[in-house]
Protein backbone atom coordinates (compact mmCIF):
# COMPACT_ATOMS: atom_id res chain seq x y z
CA UNK A 1 0.00 0.00 0.00
CA UNK A 2 2.91 2.32 0.63
CA UNK A 3 4.53 2.04 -2.36
CA UNK A 4 1.36 2.14 -4.45
CA UNK A 5 1.03 5.82 -2.55
CA UNK A 6 4.67 6.79 -3.25
CA UNK A 7 4.32 5.41 -6.63
CA UNK A 8 0.92 7.28 -6.95
CA UNK A 9 2.47 11.03 -5.27
CA UNK A 10 6.01 10.72 -5.65
CA UNK A 11 5.85 10.29 -9.11
CA UNK A 12 3.23 13.24 -9.51
CA UNK A 13 5.50 15.55 -7.40
CA UNK A 14 8.58 14.70 -9.27
CA UNK A 15 6.37 15.41 -12.50
CA UNK A 16 5.48 18.77 -11.02
CA UNK A 17 8.30 21.25 -12.01
CA UNK A 18 8.82 19.53 -15.32
CA UNK A 19 4.98 20.45 -16.15
CA UNK A 20 5.26 23.91 -14.96
CA UNK A 21 7.91 24.73 -16.62
CA UNK A 22 6.31 23.08 -19.95
CA UNK A 23 3.09 25.54 -19.65
CA UNK A 24 5.39 28.09 -18.54
CA UNK A 25 7.63 28.09 -21.85
CA UNK A 26 4.35 29.50 -23.51
CA UNK A 27 3.99 32.56 -21.12
CA UNK A 28 3.45 35.23 -23.57
CA UNK A 29 4.81 38.35 -22.55
CA UNK A 30 5.23 42.20 -23.63
CA UNK A 31 8.27 44.26 -22.73
CA UNK A 32 8.66 47.99 -23.47
CA UNK A 33 12.13 49.41 -23.46
CA UNK A 34 14.59 52.25 -25.71
CA UNK A 35 16.49 49.74 -27.84
CA UNK A 36 19.93 50.38 -25.98
CA UNK A 37 23.39 48.45 -26.76
CA UNK A 38 22.41 46.92 -23.67
CA UNK A 39 19.14 45.67 -24.81
CA UNK A 40 20.00 44.68 -28.37
CA UNK A 41 20.85 41.09 -27.87
CA UNK A 42 16.82 40.60 -26.52
CA UNK A 43 15.22 42.70 -29.31
CA UNK A 44 17.01 40.53 -31.97
CA UNK A 45 16.82 37.32 -29.78
CA UNK A 46 20.30 36.52 -29.45
CA UNK A 47 19.17 36.46 -25.48
CA UNK A 48 16.09 35.26 -24.14
CA UNK A 49 13.97 34.91 -21.05
CA UNK A 50 14.06 31.18 -20.52
CA UNK A 51 10.36 30.22 -19.84
CA UNK A 52 8.63 32.97 -21.96
CA UNK A 53 7.92 33.96 -25.07
CA UNK A 54 8.17 37.77 -25.23
CA UNK A 55 7.51 40.53 -27.81
CA UNK A 56 9.96 43.52 -26.92
CA UNK A 57 8.21 46.82 -28.22
CA UNK A 58 10.14 50.14 -28.62
CA UNK A 59 9.36 52.92 -26.88
CA UNK A 60 9.79 56.37 -25.08
CA UNK A 61 9.97 56.96 -21.65
CA UNK A 62 7.67 59.88 -20.87
CA UNK A 63 5.12 57.22 -22.42
CA UNK A 64 5.89 54.48 -20.79
CA UNK A 65 5.43 56.04 -17.73
CA UNK A 66 2.10 57.37 -18.61
CA UNK A 67 1.08 54.23 -20.09
CA UNK A 68 2.02 52.48 -16.56
CA UNK A 69 0.47 54.98 -14.16
CA UNK A 70 -2.44 55.85 -16.07
CA UNK A 71 -3.78 51.99 -15.09
CA UNK A 72 -3.16 50.81 -18.64
CA UNK A 73 -0.03 49.05 -17.72
CA UNK A 74 -1.04 46.02 -20.00
CA UNK A 75 3.02 45.67 -20.75
CA UNK A 76 4.58 42.45 -18.07
CA UNK A 77 7.65 44.16 -18.06
CA UNK A 78 8.38 48.12 -18.67
CA UNK A 79 11.21 50.48 -18.51
CA UNK A 80 10.32 53.42 -16.08
CA UNK A 81 11.84 56.92 -14.77
CA UNK A 82 13.00 56.08 -11.63
CA UNK A 83 11.80 59.21 -9.75
CA UNK A 84 8.40 59.19 -11.65
CA UNK A 85 7.96 55.81 -10.13
CA UNK A 86 8.85 56.76 -6.82
CA UNK A 87 6.32 59.88 -7.23
CA UNK A 88 3.63 57.57 -7.85
CA UNK A 89 4.26 54.99 -5.52
CA UNK A 90 4.40 57.33 -2.81
CA UNK A 91 2.23 60.02 -3.39
CA UNK A 92 -0.67 58.22 -5.45
CA UNK A 93 -0.55 54.91 -3.90
CA UNK A 94 0.35 52.99 -7.16
CA UNK A 95 1.29 49.79 -6.42
CA UNK A 96 0.52 47.98 -10.00
CA UNK A 97 4.23 47.35 -10.69
CA UNK A 98 7.32 46.51 -8.73
CA UNK A 99 10.65 47.39 -9.44
CA UNK A 100 13.87 44.92 -10.58
CA UNK A 101 16.92 46.18 -9.55
CA UNK A 102 18.14 46.24 -13.14
CA UNK A 103 18.91 50.48 -13.54
CA UNK A 104 19.06 50.27 -17.35
CA UNK A 105 19.87 54.18 -17.93
CA UNK A 106 22.34 56.08 -15.90
CA UNK A 107 23.94 59.42 -16.21
CA UNK A 108 26.35 61.59 -14.53
CA UNK A 109 24.40 64.90 -14.67
CA UNK A 110 27.17 67.38 -14.23
CA UNK A 111 27.29 67.86 -17.59
CA UNK A 112 23.26 68.66 -18.16
CA UNK A 113 23.38 72.25 -16.49
CA UNK A 114 23.58 74.45 -19.23
CA UNK A 115 24.22 78.82 -19.44
CA UNK A 116 23.81 81.15 -21.47
CA UNK A 117 27.22 82.55 -22.27
CA UNK A 118 27.73 85.96 -21.17
CA UNK A 119 25.05 86.10 -18.65
CA UNK A 120 28.03 86.01 -15.66
CA UNK A 121 27.51 82.43 -14.58
CA UNK A 122 30.75 80.99 -14.59
CA UNK A 123 30.85 78.81 -11.56
CA UNK A 124 27.85 77.05 -9.53
CA UNK A 125 27.19 79.40 -6.92
CA UNK A 126 26.74 82.01 -9.36
CA UNK A 127 23.02 79.72 -9.81
CA UNK A 128 22.04 81.94 -6.87
CA UNK A 129 18.94 84.62 -7.85
CA UNK A 130 18.96 83.47 -11.65
CA UNK A 131 15.97 81.93 -13.34
CA UNK A 132 16.47 78.27 -14.64
CA UNK A 133 14.45 76.60 -17.43
CA UNK A 134 13.72 73.29 -17.44
CA UNK A 135 10.73 71.51 -19.18
CA UNK A 136 9.92 68.75 -16.02
CA UNK A 137 10.87 70.08 -12.38
CA UNK A 138 10.28 66.70 -11.39
CA UNK A 139 11.93 64.61 -13.23
CA UNK A 140 14.75 61.85 -12.26
CA UNK A 141 17.83 64.14 -14.10
CA UNK A 142 16.52 67.01 -11.88
CA UNK A 143 16.24 65.74 -8.88
CA UNK A 144 19.13 64.44 -9.24
CA UNK A 145 20.99 68.04 -10.10
CA UNK A 146 18.98 69.57 -7.46
CA UNK A 147 20.32 67.23 -4.68
CA UNK A 148 24.27 67.17 -6.28
CA UNK A 149 23.96 71.16 -6.23
CA UNK A 150 22.78 71.49 -2.42
CA UNK A 151 24.99 68.75 -1.50
CA UNK A 152 28.55 69.66 -3.26
CA UNK A 153 27.95 73.28 -3.10
CA UNK A 154 25.19 74.24 -0.85
CA UNK A 155 22.69 75.91 -3.41
CA UNK A 156 19.39 74.80 -2.28
CA UNK A 157 16.12 74.43 -4.83
CA UNK A 158 14.99 78.05 -3.64
CA UNK A 159 17.74 79.65 -4.24
CA UNK A 160 16.75 80.00 -7.95
CA UNK A 161 13.73 80.68 -9.98
CA UNK A 162 12.52 77.54 -12.14
CA UNK A 163 10.56 78.77 -15.18
CA UNK A 164 8.83 75.96 -16.92
CA UNK A 165 8.90 75.55 -20.70
CA UNK A 166 5.58 73.69 -21.88
CA UNK A 167 7.47 72.46 -25.35
CA UNK A 168 10.30 70.22 -24.91
CA UNK A 169 12.96 70.03 -27.86
CA UNK A 170 14.06 66.39 -26.90
CA UNK A 171 10.11 65.17 -26.86
CA UNK A 172 10.57 63.33 -30.05
CA UNK A 173 12.94 61.03 -28.01
CA UNK A 174 11.56 61.36 -24.75
CA UNK A 175 8.21 61.59 -25.42
CA UNK A 176 5.64 63.63 -24.17
CA UNK A 177 6.16 64.76 -20.24
CA UNK A 178 4.52 62.51 -17.81
CA UNK A 179 2.01 64.26 -14.85
CA UNK A 180 5.16 62.73 -12.46
CA UNK A 181 7.29 64.82 -13.63
CA UNK A 182 5.15 67.98 -13.32
CA UNK A 183 5.01 67.90 -9.70
CA UNK A 184 5.38 70.86 -7.81
CA UNK A 185 6.87 71.46 -4.41
CA UNK A 186 5.92 74.26 -2.22
CA UNK A 187 8.18 76.57 -0.63
CA UNK A 188 9.88 77.03 -4.08
CA UNK A 189 9.25 79.72 -6.77
CA UNK A 190 8.04 78.38 -10.36
CA UNK A 191 6.47 80.32 -12.62
CA UNK A 192 5.59 78.97 -16.50
CA UNK A 193 7.53 80.09 -19.18
CA UNK A 194 6.49 82.01 -22.69
CA UNK A 195 3.71 79.94 -24.33
CA UNK A 196 4.75 77.88 -27.49
CA UNK A 197 9.01 78.30 -26.53
CA UNK A 198 11.33 75.24 -25.60
CA UNK A 199 13.28 75.36 -22.89
CA UNK A 200 15.98 76.33 -25.40
CA UNK A 201 14.51 79.20 -26.84
CA UNK A 202 14.13 80.46 -23.45
CA UNK A 203 17.52 80.19 -22.68
CA UNK A 204 18.29 82.20 -26.11
CA UNK A 205 15.73 84.56 -25.37
CA UNK A 206 16.74 86.01 -22.28
CA UNK A 207 14.08 85.13 -20.37
CA UNK A 208 16.01 82.43 -18.07
CA UNK A 209 19.69 82.44 -16.89
CA UNK A 210 20.52 78.66 -17.04
CA UNK A 211 18.86 75.94 -18.19
CA UNK A 212 18.42 71.86 -16.25
CA UNK A 213 17.44 69.49 -18.88
CA UNK A 214 18.05 65.64 -19.34
CA UNK A 215 19.02 66.34 -22.96
CA UNK A 216 21.11 68.66 -24.27
CA UNK A 217 19.57 71.96 -25.69
CA UNK A 218 18.55 72.10 -29.58
CA UNK A 219 20.45 74.97 -29.76
CA UNK A 220 24.07 73.37 -27.90
CA UNK A 221 23.34 70.63 -30.15
CA UNK A 222 23.29 72.57 -33.40
CA UNK A 223 26.69 74.57 -32.11
CA UNK A 224 24.63 78.01 -30.84
CA UNK A 225 27.83 79.90 -29.05
CA UNK A 226 25.20 81.42 -27.08
CA UNK A 227 24.82 78.05 -24.92
CA UNK A 228 27.87 76.91 -23.09
CA UNK A 229 28.06 74.13 -20.50
CA UNK A 230 28.58 75.67 -16.50
CA UNK A 231 31.19 73.25 -15.85
CA UNK A 232 33.91 73.13 -19.28
CA UNK A 233 35.41 70.10 -18.53
CA UNK A 234 32.50 67.84 -17.07
CA UNK A 235 34.35 64.54 -17.95
CA UNK A 236 37.10 65.49 -14.99
CA UNK A 237 33.66 66.88 -12.62
CA UNK A 238 32.19 64.16 -12.99
CA UNK A 239 34.79 61.63 -12.16
CA UNK A 240 35.88 63.39 -9.53
CA UNK A 241 32.28 63.02 -8.31
CA UNK A 242 32.59 59.79 -8.58
CA UNK A 243 35.60 58.61 -7.12
CA UNK A 244 34.47 60.50 -3.91
CA UNK A 245 30.86 59.36 -3.88
CA UNK A 246 30.80 55.89 -5.72
CA UNK A 247 27.38 56.84 -7.04
CA UNK A 248 26.44 56.97 -10.81
CA UNK A 249 23.04 58.01 -11.01
CA UNK A 250 20.11 55.99 -12.08
CA UNK A 251 17.77 57.33 -14.39
CA UNK A 252 15.06 54.75 -15.54
CA UNK A 253 15.12 51.09 -13.99
CA UNK A 254 13.10 47.81 -15.28
CA UNK A 255 9.69 47.27 -13.43
CA UNK A 256 7.16 44.09 -13.48
CA UNK A 257 3.46 43.95 -12.83
CA UNK A 258 3.12 42.33 -9.58
CA UNK A 259 0.15 40.20 -10.55
CA UNK A 260 2.24 38.50 -13.54
CA UNK A 261 4.62 38.00 -10.83
CA UNK A 262 2.77 36.60 -8.07
CA UNK A 263 1.38 34.35 -10.37
CA UNK A 264 4.48 33.25 -11.96
CA UNK A 265 7.05 33.59 -9.37
CA UNK A 266 10.08 32.42 -11.32
CA UNK A 267 9.46 35.39 -14.00
CA UNK A 268 11.31 37.83 -12.20
CA UNK A 269 14.76 36.49 -11.85
CA UNK A 270 14.44 34.98 -15.45
CA UNK A 271 13.95 37.99 -16.50
CA UNK A 272 16.97 39.63 -14.25
CA UNK A 273 19.26 36.66 -15.47
CA UNK A 274 18.45 37.75 -19.30
CA UNK A 275 18.93 41.39 -18.82
CA UNK A 276 22.45 40.39 -17.72
CA UNK A 277 23.25 38.30 -19.95
CA UNK A 278 22.56 41.08 -22.89
CA UNK A 279 24.73 43.32 -20.75
CA UNK A 280 27.30 40.88 -21.10
CA UNK A 281 26.78 40.51 -25.05
CA UNK A 282 27.15 44.23 -24.70
CA UNK A 283 30.36 44.51 -22.94
CA UNK A 284 31.72 41.32 -25.48
CA UNK A 285 30.73 43.68 -28.51
CA UNK A 286 32.90 46.54 -26.96
CA UNK A 287 35.76 44.83 -27.04
CA UNK A 288 35.68 42.82 -30.27
CA UNK A 289 33.46 44.70 -32.68
CA UNK A 290 32.46 48.56 -31.47
CA UNK A 291 35.93 49.84 -31.62
CA UNK A 292 35.87 49.20 -35.33
CA UNK A 293 31.85 50.18 -36.04
CA UNK A 294 31.76 53.29 -33.99
CA UNK A 295 32.98 56.22 -35.62
CA UNK A 296 34.69 57.68 -32.06
CA UNK A 297 38.43 57.33 -32.76
CA UNK A 298 39.73 56.92 -29.25
CA UNK A 299 36.40 54.62 -28.57
CA UNK A 300 38.83 52.04 -27.69
CA UNK A 301 40.92 54.67 -25.12
CA UNK A 302 37.39 56.08 -23.57
CA UNK A 303 36.39 52.35 -22.92
CA UNK A 304 39.49 51.34 -20.78
CA UNK A 305 39.42 54.36 -19.75
CA UNK A 306 36.36 53.90 -17.62
CA UNK A 307 37.28 50.63 -16.70
CA UNK A 308 39.97 51.65 -14.99
CA UNK A 309 38.03 54.34 -13.40
CA UNK A 310 34.62 52.06 -12.15
CA UNK A 311 35.56 48.78 -13.02
CA UNK A 312 34.72 46.04 -15.60
CA UNK A 313 31.46 45.74 -14.30
CA UNK A 314 30.82 49.43 -14.30
CA UNK A 315 27.43 49.44 -15.53
CA UNK A 316 26.22 47.09 -12.58
CA UNK A 317 22.85 45.66 -11.99
CA UNK A 318 21.74 44.10 -8.69
CA UNK A 319 20.42 46.22 -5.84
CA UNK A 320 23.56 45.58 -3.50
CA UNK A 321 25.46 46.99 -6.38
CA UNK A 322 23.42 49.82 -6.01
CA UNK A 323 21.91 50.20 -2.85
CA UNK A 324 23.52 53.91 -1.83
CA UNK A 325 22.51 55.39 -5.42
CA UNK A 326 18.97 54.00 -5.06
CA UNK A 327 18.98 55.46 -1.68
CA UNK A 328 20.28 58.87 -1.70
CA UNK A 329 17.52 59.39 -4.65
CA UNK A 330 14.84 58.26 -1.69
CA UNK A 331 16.61 60.89 0.22
CA UNK A 332 16.54 64.04 -2.01
CA UNK A 333 13.09 63.17 -3.34
CA UNK A 334 11.69 64.06 0.45
CA UNK A 335 14.16 66.48 1.02
CA UNK A 336 12.82 68.27 -1.85
CA UNK A 337 9.62 68.18 -0.89
CA UNK A 338 8.56 66.03 -3.88
CA UNK A 339 7.64 62.94 -2.12
CA UNK A 340 5.67 62.53 0.95
CA UNK A 341 7.73 60.33 3.05
CA UNK A 342 11.49 58.81 2.48
CA UNK A 343 10.92 55.58 0.23
CA UNK A 344 12.62 51.63 1.18
CA UNK A 345 13.76 49.40 -0.47
CA UNK A 346 11.60 47.01 0.80
CA UNK A 347 8.46 48.51 -0.64
CA UNK A 348 9.35 49.49 -4.41
CA UNK A 349 11.46 46.64 -5.11
CA UNK A 350 10.42 43.28 -5.29
CA UNK A 351 11.00 41.47 -2.64
CA UNK A 352 13.19 38.27 -3.80
CA UNK A 353 14.86 40.74 -6.44
CA UNK A 354 16.63 42.46 -3.74
CA UNK A 355 18.92 39.40 -3.31
CA UNK A 356 19.93 39.02 -7.11
CA UNK A 357 23.37 39.49 -8.07
CA UNK A 358 24.95 40.80 -10.71
CA UNK A 359 28.52 38.57 -11.02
Amino acid sequence: MYRRKFLQYGATALATPWIAKAQAADLPITVSSYLLDRTTALFDGRVQIEGVTATFVQDAIGDMNTRAFSGQGDRAVTELGLHPFMLAHANDDFRDYALLPIPLLRQFRHKSIFVRAGAGIEKPDDLKGRRVGTPGYSSTSLTWIRGILEDEYGIAPSDMTWVIANEDSSAAEAGAISAQEQVNPEGVTIEPGTAGLDESELLLTGEVDALIHAAAPAAFIEGDSRVVRLFDDTRAVEQDYFLRTGIFPIMHVLAIRRDVATEHPWLPKAVFDAYVEAKQVAYRTQDRLTWVTDMLPWYAAEVEDTRALMGRNYYPYGFEANRKTFETMFAYSHHQGLASRVLTSDEVFLEASLEYNDV
